[in-house]
Parts: structure tokens; C-alpha cells; sequence
């Protein structure tokens, strides 16, 4: 699974880089809800890229936009958004299938911008968990396919959510958990909700193009945050006792 990563790119990098025409980052107060975060976790706010017709327009011509979403998809049918802790990821074996999954799957996908994902391994002798920092080797942005959804509370108010779609780990990164995030080969057919065969645009994210290294034990907090989270540890830091972590 992939239950923590970093986004902490600048408003400006994600608008150039995803080419977003409108920029819903900013609350109704005009407050800036776009912070960087280096533990970013379920239930949070976090920023997506996805394409949606203007609500008012007369032509339903999609449009990009860079938008917030809470961390857990929440299905228009569920009863309470608490569903959506247990909706965290959406496995790509069964996502065209599930019920909590399909209909995002075939007409409401996004990306998730981030600078790296965290897994922790453990040690089968120790039982002891370290966790790893993994992210593009030349540090570009790293585009996690998602699935999002809108579901209507009590109160009359839309709450948009997502989830982080994944598969069985490849390359180096497999010896640390089995399971990884999902990129795609066509951003631009992955985001468009007329795309017929969304399946086909899925691959492991960025297979043999990811680097993984351990670091702090600290990102196991949801409260800590900040740059530290993803520094690399040093020679004499791996392990505990000098012990090797493999």
C-alpha cells in the first residue's frame, strides 16, 4: 500500500508543469490551502490535478484545474465520509470491478503530485520497521495516478476525495514492500473522462527510474513534518547497533 508521501512542490511548478488552466487551491476566505507537506497522510487536504467541465458552462468541454482533495475516497453512496479511511488505495487488479472504485475509475481519474512516496520494511529477524524515502532519481515530480469522488454530506456540502491507486512492487523497490504506486504512459489520456480504456495508460510508477533510502523514524508521526522528513540517513545512522537493514 502507500499510506504516506511528500508534495511539497510550489503553486507555480505544479501549475507549469501539469499545464492547469484554473487554480482552485485557494479557500473561499482567501486563504492559501496549498502548503508543502512532507507527511502527507489520509484524511488530510492534499492537492490534485483533474479535469471538470465549468459548473455553469454551456459547452462540457473539460477543464484542468489544480485542486485540494481529502485523502480517502468517500463513494456517493456511502452514509458517512469515515468510509474513506478505509479507502486510502484502490488495488489496479480489481479497481475496474469494485464498486467503490468503478465508476471514479472510468470518468473521474487525477493525479497526485509528490515528491516521493514512504514504505517501511521490516525485518523478518527483528520484526524491527525502518522506513524508506522512495522517489525519481533526478528528483522530478512524481504524478501518482488517483481516482477521486464527490459525495454530498448532511449539511448540503460537497467533499471532494481521493485515492491512490497501486501494484505489486517492481525493481529494487519490491525487497521493501510489495506493493507501489501507479503512474501513467499519457497524463493527458488519463485525465481526460472520455478516455474509453483507462487501464491501458497504468504502469508501476516510474519502474527502474525510483531510488529508495532509509530515513528518520521520525516521519512514523503524522505531527512531525518538514525537509528533515525525506533527508537520506546517514552511514553510521542505518540500522540500529551497525546491524544491516537488509
Amino acid at each position: 500500500m502507500c499510506g504516506r508521501y511528500a508534495t511539497a512542490r510550489s503553486r507555480q511548478e505544479l501549475l507549469d508543469a501539469f499545464d492547469v488552466e484554473v487554480d482552485e487551491t485557494w479557500g473561499e476566505d482567501g486563504e492559501d490551502l496549498l502548503r508543502a507537506d512532507y507527511n502527507a497522510a489520509p484524511t488530510k487536504t492534499l492537492p490534485a490535478v483533474l479535469e471538470r467541465a465549468e459548473p455553469a458552462a454551456e459547452e462540457t468541454v473539460p477543464v484542468r484545474r489544480l485542486k485540494m482533495l481529502r485523502w480517502g475516497l468517500v463513494p456517493s453512496w456511502a452514509k458517512d465520509v469515515s468510509i474513506g479511511n478505509r479507502m486510502i488505495n484502490a488495488r489496479v487488479e480489481t479497481v475496474a470491478e469494485k464498486p467503490s472504485f468503478r465508476r471514479a475509475f472510468a470518468k473521474r481519474r487525477c493525479l497526485l503530485p509528490a515528491d516521493g512516496y514512504y514504505e517501511w520494511y521490516t525485518n523478518e529477524e527483528t520484526k524491527k520497521k525502518q522506513p524508506f524515502f522512495i522517489a525519481p532519481k533526478d528528483r522530478s515530480i512524481l504524478p501518482l495516478a488517483g481516482l477521486y469522488e464527490l459525495w454530498k454530506s448532511p449539511e448540503d456540502a460537497w467533499v471532494w476525495t481521493f485515492t491512490l491507486l497501486t501494484t505489486q512492487a517492481v525493481d529494487a523497490v519490491g525487497h521493501i514492500h510489495d506493493r507501489m504506486p501507479m503512474t501513467v504512459t499519457d497524463e493527458d489520456a488519463w485525465l481526460d473522462p472520455a478516455t474509453r480504456d483507462p487501464g491501458s495508460l497504468l504502469v508501476p510508477a516510474m519502474s527502474g527510474e525510483l531510488e529508495a533510502f532509509p530515513v528518520a523514524k521520525a516521519v512514523g508521526n503524522v505531527r512531525n513534518n518538514g525537509p528533515s522528513l525525506i533527508r537520506p540517513l546517514a552511514p553510521e545512522e542505518n540500522g540500529e547497533n551497525g546491524e544491516a537493514l537488509f
